[in-house]
């Protein structure tokens, strides 16, 4: 019967991601699996992609669809909002692996349906733990030195280049 929710839940969550990006989502997708067209739109954080994250976040945790986020209680909203923010983190992360900044994130194991369902569980531990930077980034050998406060830092620091490389690739995807 849990199964059975859940299944229904998905299914809610990933209705407006297929009509909009027209690719097939189910509960076994990774963020590995998501076109990169799909990931880019989702890593920008604006228009309809924040409704998106919202809508799914919200429909796989039954707490309706994404237009109903300003109904909710002040407690379900900073809860969806920390949810987007590290999803939103993950997204980012996958793109700037995909172009070769990152070797690897902490999460990305992980389906985009655990990454929501299993918050609770694996959010604090994936939120703690930093990226690797690729080797062949210009700033691995600064990277390899510094401790994990400075990485994350170096990290967090790059996520704004990396938009700039999604926009400048949007006129070409």
């Amino acid at each position: 019967m849990r199964q059975a929710r859940l299944d229904l839940a998905i299914r809610r969550g990933f209705r407006n991601w297929k009509s909009e990006f027209h690719e097939d989502f189910s509960g076994g997708t990774r963020l590995s699996d998501v076109s990169k067209k799909t990931l880019s739109q989702l890593a920008l954080g604006k228009d309809k992609s924040t409704f998106y994250l919202f809508d799914l976040i919200m429909n796989l945790r039954n707490l309706g669809s994404g237009f109903e986020f300003s109904e909710l209680s002040p407690q379900d909203k900073m809860s969806v909002m920390d949810q987007y923010l590290f999803l939103l983190d993950r997204i980012r992360f996958e793109y700037m692996k995909r172009i070769g900044w990152l070797e690897a994130y902490p999460g990305e194991e992980s389906t985009v349906v655990d990454l929501v369902v299993q918050y609770e569980q694996i959010g604090e531990r994936l939120f703690r733990a930093t990226p690797l930077l690729s080797r062949n980034h210009a700033a691995y050998a600064e990277f390899r030195g510094m401790n994990s406060f400075e990485r994350e830092e170096l990290i967090r620091k790059l996520i704004p280049k990396a938009l700039k490389e999604i926009e400048d690739q949007s006129t070409t995807l």
